[in-house]
């Protein structure tokens, strides 16, 4: 499959096992996704690479998800950010949106994800799934 046409997304998720699922799930619904394990790796991407939506966990190994997304949301302020974390509480999506997310889905969801993602991939950057 050729992924250059793909919608690209950097999914920021520090747990190796996770970051590989999300990008065969990603795959299969006709999105690319490249992995950053930590916010400082992150960043240095987005300096290097152009990507149309960015995919964050809510914990991370140097800052946490609500930083980061408060950096890319100065860095890109029309980029779409969602969330995809373990925190379950109304609280954790709140504080994710207060950060300048798009939405916020709790692990495992998967279906969520998908959902959340074509929401905001169907314009401008392509067919919803």
């Amino acid at each position: 499959m050729d992924t250059a046409a793909l919608p690209k997304i950097l999914c920021v998720e520090d747990d190796a096992d996770s970051c590989e699922v999300l990008q065969l799930v990603l795959r299969m619904h006709q999105f690319e996704g490249k992995c950053a394990s930590s916010g400082a790796q992150a960043l240095q991407l987005v300096q290097s690479e152009s990507f149309d939506m960015y995919l964050l966990d809510g914990w991370l190994p140097d800052f946490d998800g609500f930083e980061l997304c408060r950096r890319l949301r100065a860095l890109q302020p029309g980029k779409p950010i969602l969330f995809y974390s373990g925190g379950a509480h109304e609280s954790d999506a709140a504080k994710g949106i207060a950060a300048g997310a798009n939405a916020y889905v709790v692990k495992p969801d998967f279906a969520g994800l998908i959902e959340a993602i074509s929401n905001f991939a169907s314009t401008p950057l392509g067919p919803a799934c």
